[in-house]
């Protein structure tokens, strides 16, 4: 007869384990002897091993104990849908573990693969950290309220990237979030965002604004999270109010 430190020896298994196993009913408790101490025999052992190498297996313990009392046809069943759920469980691991290995940076978390390729352009014309950190949250925001139309978002804004012009813009913005109090570096980037603008309303892409952000309340969201990002954004936005435009994330002509 062998006493519980020799049990789990034998099973390959912790003390800790046997009467953890006692205590959820896999494995029977045997009656103290009469020293007062609980002894365990060959069956004990073969039935902690079958235990074990379930549980080693993947078994739940829970199903634990249906496997034991099984016969052949049974098991082969029970043995089968486990084995199905495993599968599964495991598509599920390695699919995290794809997500896992995409995000790479901060810059893909939360975001569509078109919007971490824009930001990386972005960065091959020199545009600063500064500037990128928050225009990323900004299409986390887009990418979340306007998903199907991320693509179209991404394509017209890569197109931009090829204007010298939009590309300066990009400098101008981050030297002044470098340096927002420059008048002078602000006001360049007032003409050139207005000579910018009218360039899109006499093309008729000011015009797509309502049609590609029909709600307002989101609008106003993001106005106020631009606002919220640099103090350079307020000053602006009252330099291209004076001539002649209103909004920031939609921005119009103002009516004379």
């Amino acid at each position: 007869m062998l006493t519980i430190g020799r049990l789990a020896s034998y099973a390959g298994v912790t003390i800790r384990a046997v009467r953890h196993y006692h205590q959820i009913g896999l494995l029977p408790e045997p009656e103290r002897d009469a020293s007062g101490y609980r002894t365990y025999d060959a069956a004990a052992v073969v039935r902690l091993i079958r235990i074990r190498t379930l549980a080693e297996a993947g078994v739940p313990l829970a199903r634990v104990r249906e496997l034991l009392d099984a016969d052949p046809a049974t098991f082969a069943a029970a043995t089968a849908q486990i084995d199905r759920q495993l599968r599964e469980q495991i598509r599920a691991l390695q699919q995290h573990r794809r997500r896992i290995a995409q995000l790479g940076s901060g810059d893909s978390l939360a975001l569509p693969r078109e919007v971490v390729d824009y930001l990386d352009r972005l960065r091959t014309i020199g545009a600063s950290e500064v500037i990128i950190e928050p225009e990323r949250d900004a299409w986390i925001l887009m990418a979340a309220r306007y998903p199907e139309a991320i693509p179209d978002f991404m394509a017209e804004k890569v197109a931009q990237l090829d204007n010298p012009k939009v590309v300066r813009l990009y400098q101008l913005i981050g030297s002044i979030a470098e340096n927002w109090q420059d008048e002078k570096v602000l006001g360049e980037t007032a003409d050139l965002m207005s000579e910018l603008l009218e360039q899109a309303a006499a093309s008729g892409e000011l015009e797509l604004q309502d049609e590609h952000m029909p709600d307002a309340a989101f609008v106003g969201l993001m106005d106020s999270f631009a606002d919220a990002a640099h103090p350079a954004v307020a000053r602006l936005r009252e330099l291209i109010a004076e001539r002649g435009w209103t909004g920031w994330t939609r921005i119009e002509k103002r009516q004379p």
